[in-house]
């Protein structure tokens, strides 16, 4: 009984994490900084519905099978977030900045740097 409540409330933890991250994409201003949440959140998230998912499983070789998951999801998430990261920066995209402020108008860098 005690491994079927911790395995809920890992799994609702993942959940509340995923949940949290897709706001978070949708709530922050621009590319990179919307990097964070959906790297962080999905990892942390994922991580937390596998161990769940483990505890359901018992000792079995599917418990193997979602290690092997979730050591490939916590080794390929951060990466994948890098390799976006450094592709935008190599192409061009500048970071958001609060004296750019969130249209990009490069004309508040000279009135800020005036006073």
């Amino acid at each position: 009984m005690i491994v079927h409540i911790a395995s809920w409330i890992l799994l609702m933890a993942g959940a509340f994490f995923v949940v949290t991250g897709g706001i978070g994409l949708v709530r922050m201003p621009d590319f990179f900084t919307r990097l964070h949440p959906a790297g962080m959140t999905d990892t942390l998230g994922a991580g937390l519905m596998l161990t769940g998912l483990m505890l359901q499983s018992g000792a079995t070789f599917v418990t193997l099978k979602l290690v092997l998951i979730l050591l490939f999801l916590l080794v390929t998430s951060p990466t994948s977030s890098f390799s976006l990261a450094h592709a935008a920066l190599f192409a061009g995209e500048k970071p958001w900045t609060r004296a750019r402020g969130a249209q990009g108008d490069e004309s508040m860098d000279d009135e800020t740097s005036e006073s």
